[in-house]
């Protein structure tokens, strides 16, 4: 087992505030790691394409608290526009690449949703999202996320957001590979994948 050490947020390193160990696939299969999860609800676990799984402690409440700005912001959007279902941080996925993720906020259309069975929808969704946004906390390296934000990229997710508040910009990453980044004075887009989404962090967002 081995434990994240601590960095300053600017270090370009593959860390996260956790920890991570691997099992052996006898050990930990897919039905005992789902088992694993729903015996540890106060937890948000992990795993990669590799099987590493990561498990995180509960965040702060400051990163709580955006979390829930930027899920509700989400929310509304889809309330009035019914295009789709929007999901909260402690939702898990089971991306092609056989991954099990849980972004801090998602949305996937509504063909698509419907599409999943009962009993599909009532496990880790074999899905990946259409949207996917991540929240940096402060003790997270950007190089983290941004290899996440590749993997959601590269397993089918048309567009994903990762939300930086320490240097008040988001990345954008786009389904043909395009990366931009936005600051939080300026405003971000939807698109073609949230059609009339638009959000100003600035607003949202008061301080770093």
């Amino acid at each position: 087992m081995t434990a994240a050490k601590n960095v300053t947020p600017e270090q370009d390193v593959q860390t996260f505030p956790g920890i991570s160990f691997r099992l052996p696939g006898s050990v930990m299969n897919d039905e005992t790691f789902f088992e694993f999860c729903q015996l540890n609800p106060e937890l948000r676990i992990e795993r990669d394409a590799e099987k590493t799984i990561f498990i995180m402690p509960p965040t702060t409440s400051e990163t709580g608290n955006r979390n829930a700005k930027l899920t509700i912001k989400l929310g509304i959007w889809n309330e009035q526009r019914q295009l789709g279902e929007v999901f909260d941080s402690s939702t898990g996925f089971k991306l092609p690449n056989g991954a099990e993720r849980s972004p801090d906020v998602s949305w996937i259309s509504k063909d698509r949703w419907e599409a999943l069975t009962s009993a599909e929808r009532n496990h880790f969704a074999p899905i990946a999202p259409d949207f996917v946004l991540e929240l940096r906390s402060k003790d997270q390296s950007l190089a983290h996320l941004k290899k996440k934000m590749e993997e959601y990229i590269a397993v089918g997710c048309r567009m994903g957001w990762l939300v930086d508040p320490k240097g008040r910009k988001t990345f954008v990453y786009t389904e043909n590979g395009d990366i931009q980044t936005v600051s939080f004075d300026d405003t971000l887009s939807g698109g073609e994948v949230l059609p009339g989404f638009e959000l100003r962090l600035a607003d949202l967002f008061k301080t770093g």
